[in-house]
């Protein structure tokens, strides 16, 4: 082989490699997942990925079956056993095929009791760009205006979608409405119909 070549062939090597690292994971949801503030149940809900959401995959921690992705705007922990990714043009799930996927390893840092997210995990679940705040006038105006409760199977955080069947009423000077789910209270964009706040 010419050697002038060599040295212009591996730099071309080197580039494809690096194209291939920095390329991203795309991973798809197996059903509807409820997006975690951290690697497990015991964190708070941000959110659901309904089922076949796509998004970028950002690794899984090591000897667990949590992964970090970024989904439907929301960045934040699901259960590998609920994503899908492509293998050899055949759909998978990732906690089954972590090694020939070759998914990256990330961690989530914790000491003691105070879970302290790594760079990049301090995340909550976004409307529109901000973070839902409600007035203390709104909870009041529920609380003596109150509404006969709708039982609602599945979980209720930020991010589901109310079935039609659900009547939500309006706010009185406010964007958002509000339903009586399971007793609890929660506000929802009469537009698109998906929760936006979830009192305790």
């Amino acid at each position: 082989m010419n050697r002038l070549l060599t040295p212009i062939l591996a730099a071309t090597v080197l580039s494809a490699s690096a194209g291939l690292a920095s390329a991203e994971m795309l991973a798809t949801t197996a059903t509807d997942i409820t997006v975690h503030a951290g690697p497990g149940s015991q964190y708070p809900a941000i959110g659901v990925a309904t089922r076949g959401s796509s998004g970028a995959l950002d690794g899984c921690i090591a000897g667990e079956n949590w992964c970090r992705i970024d989904v439907n705007g929301m960045r934040g922990w699901v259960y590998a056993e609920q994503l899908m990714m492509d293998y050899n043009g055949a759909q998978v799930v990732v906690e089954q095929h972590r090694t020939d996927l070759a998914v990256p390893v990330v961690s989530y840092e914790q000491t003691g009791t105070v879970a302290t997210p790594a760079p990049g995990d301090e995340l909550i679940g976004r409307v529109e760009g901000d973070v839902i705040v409600p007035p203390a006038e709104v909870r009041t105006y529920i609380d003596t205006t109150p509404a006969a409760t709708v039982s609602y199977e599945g979980d209720l955080v930020v991010g589901t979608m109310l079935p039609p069947g659900v009547t939500v009423a309006e706010v009185p000077n406010y964007r958002y409405s509000y339903v009586r789910l399971n007793d609890r209270p929660v506000l929802v964009d009469p537009q698109t119909r998906r929760v936006v706040y979830v009192y305790e």
